[in-house]
């Protein structure tokens, strides 16, 4: 399925977590928080500004981001889970 974000938003894929144990302790899969890291799948044209010219992404298709815990709207695409969410919830490019 294709998808192209609107405006200022953002398609996702989140980056499994690196499995770390400490001290023997195994945690369960369900009792593990989500990541916070993900890929940028599809990028939308950018916000409108007030000038009405659009306002270029500073996230390309590729970057790997850090975003808020609580940050965008999950959705189910093709068996696959991904968020939606605007550029402004994007906390940081990782390079």
């Amino acid at each position: 399925m294709k998808v192209k974000p609107l405006h200022d938003r953002i398609l996702v894929k989140r980056l499994e977590e690196r499995e770390t144990k400490k001290g023997g302790i195994i945690i369960p899969d369900s009792a593990k928080e989500k990541p916070q890291e993900g890929e940028v799948i599809a990028v939308g044209p950018g916000k409108v500004g007030d000038d009405g010219k659009r306002q270029p992404m500073d996230v390309k298709v590729g970057d790997k981001i850090l975003f808020g815990k609580y940050s965008g709207s999950e959705v189910k695409l093709d068996d696959e889970e991904f968020l939606i969410m605007r550029e402004e919830d994007v906390l940081c490019v990782l390079q």
